[in-house]
């Protein structure tokens, strides 16, 4: 009897005890069965763990009591109140170590570090920064003057504006604040999604003429590996626009030039990293654009899948939901794959809205409607029975962010979030961290915190971590024959983890 079977046997058995009507004291073993059975449906709850694991899992259960019974919890806290806190945690130090696969749901724009931008990309020479009227910054490479722009009237040498202020330090300091959401004081910087909003598109606009400029693009993606790895990452899916590249003598390059840079760079990074398997694009459209617009890069992502097969995974429409258009208003756009009879899997970010019965809201059955590969965000789920009903039964996976989808103001405390009847209903999850770069984490692992502490509360156990990183490789786009392999590698690491520290 195959696993699901023993398991459909086991709830009727549990729902007819439930049916009978009872009086006086309820069967204790009719309790401790229906216990086991509600257990069993969580994120873990059915994964078999050996002595070793079962070790490890009690002295992680210690760990987790501990935490959750301090005066300061931070899940219910702010991210960047609660950071320090969370980097004292036993917990999160435990969850470090732990190799977690991949990550699935990562912007190329927001992947390495703000430190790393500034200490290092903003010292190369020919930088050039320009301050603009909406309080935000431009980055440019020249070898000349830039020339004025409707939204830069001034470039200033960075090389040169450094030595006339004398005090790089406060300097930098101030230029991280442009290119990240972090701040002492999120609630009163923050009053509400609109304001994080804007200064979270600022960020990102900042930081493209840095990394759009071609010398550093190269040694970006190289970065944004390295911190994905030394967080005990094996495998990335990036989302990215695959904007346009450019010389310091301002010669652009295109979306083929941009993905052969990529290509190279992650093969350069597996050769002095065998114990990392790759990374794969996710092309995607923001949707502030119009249906043609959207037809083109969807059009291009077909050719481009086609002579990267290897390298592209698919395609996605990004951007604010709230704030943009549908993926119903992309419909003649989003069925061209369809009409070309060419296989372009979609990842839609679809349900990161509080914004219940309004058309965004429908993004969520849209995304499904056009079989979505997995559901970026789903934070709006669990308002949807018939979308939460179909994506299990089919298999498709949410990409939960929870420290995105706190600081974008969707949720304040944790353990309030809808994923948490995901996670109790072992509903296909995976973790993922958005933008890192833009809340000051790096890698995986302060969202794993999140999820398993906040989210997933006493009941989630090693069993939840283990799956949630087992189902980073099974709900990948890689093919099965790759998926096999990381998923071997990524046991071996378990294993070792396991060995190390039970």
């Amino acid at each position: 009897m195959f696993v699901w079977q023993r398991w459909a046997v086991a709830s009727c058995v549990t729902l007819l005890w439930l049916g009978r009507v009872s009086f006086g004291v309820p069967d204790p073993a009719r309790r401790e069965q229906l216990l086991r059975d509600e257990a069993s449906r969580q994120t873990g709850g059915k994964m078999s763990l050996s002595i070793a694991e079962q070790k490890l899992n009690s002295h992680l259960h210690k760990l987790k009591l501990q935490e959750m019974s301090a005066t300061k919890f931070p899940p219910a806290m702010h991210f960047f109140s609660a950071k320090p806190l969370i980097q004292n945690s036993p917990v999160y130090k435990l969850i470090q170590k732990m190799p977690k696969g991949a990550a699935l749901h990562i912007h190329s724009t927001s992947m390495v570090s703000v430190e790393w931008l500034v200490k290092n990309v903003t010292y190369r020479p020919h930088c050039y920064i320009c301050f603009t009227w909406d309080n935000s910054v431009r980055f440019l490479f020249s070898d000349k003057q830039p020339f004025p722009r409707w939204d830069c009237l001034y470039w200033q040498l960075l090389e040169a504006l450094r030595a006339r202020i004398g005090d790089p330090t406060r300097f930098d300091d101030s230029l991280m604040q442009h290119l990240t959401l972090f701040t002492e004081d999120p609630e009163r910087e923050y009053p509400n999604q609109n304001v994080v909003w804007e200064k979270f598109e600022k960020a990102f606009i900042a930081a493209a003429g840095l990394i759009t400029h071609a010398p550093v693009l190269r040694d970006y993606i190289y970065k944004g590996l390295e911190e994905l790895y030394y967080d005990n990452i094996m495998y990335l899916e990036l989302r990215s626009g695959l904007s346009r590249t450019y010389e310091l003598d301002g010669t652009i390059h295109d979306k083929v030039w941009t993905l052969k840079v990529f290509q190279e760079v992650t093969q350069m990074f597996v050769q002095d990293h065998p114990d990392f398997l790759g990374a794969r694009i996710i092309i995607s459209a923001h949707r502030a654009l119009g249906v043609s617009e959207v037809k083109t890069v969807v059009k291009e992502a077909i050719q481009l899948q086609k002579d990267f097969p290897d390298v592209v995974a698919g395609f996605d429409i990004v951007g604010r939901e709230d704030d943009g258009r549908t993926l119903w208003f992309f419909r003649e756009a989003l069925s061209l794959p369809a009409q070309l009879g060419a296989t372009l899997p979609f990842f839609f970010h679809a349900g990161e809205t509080d914004d219940e019965g309004s058309d965004v809201d429908q993004n969520i059955l849209d995304a499904l409607l056009f079989n979505t590969s997995r559901i970026g965000h789903g934070y709006a789920i669990a308002h949807h029975p018939l979308a939460k009903e179909l994506s299990r039964k089919r298999n498709i996976a949410v990409e939960l962010c929870p420290i995105s989808n706190q600081v974008l103001k969707l949720v304040s405390d944790l353990r309030n979030h809808p994923a948490v009847v995901l996670m109790s209903e072992g509903h296909p999850l995976v973790i993922s961290s958005d933008d890192p770069s833009l809340f000051g984490t790096s890698g995986l692992s302060y969202d794993f915190y999140q999820a398993f502490v906040g989210i997933g509360g006493l009941k989630a156990n090693l069993g939840t971590l283990k799956e949630l990183a087992s189902n980073s490789i099974r709900y990948s786009s890689l093919p099965t024959n790759l998926k096999n392999k990381l998923h071997d590698m990524w046991l071996e690491k378990w294993d070792l983890f396991i060995a190390n520290n039970s």
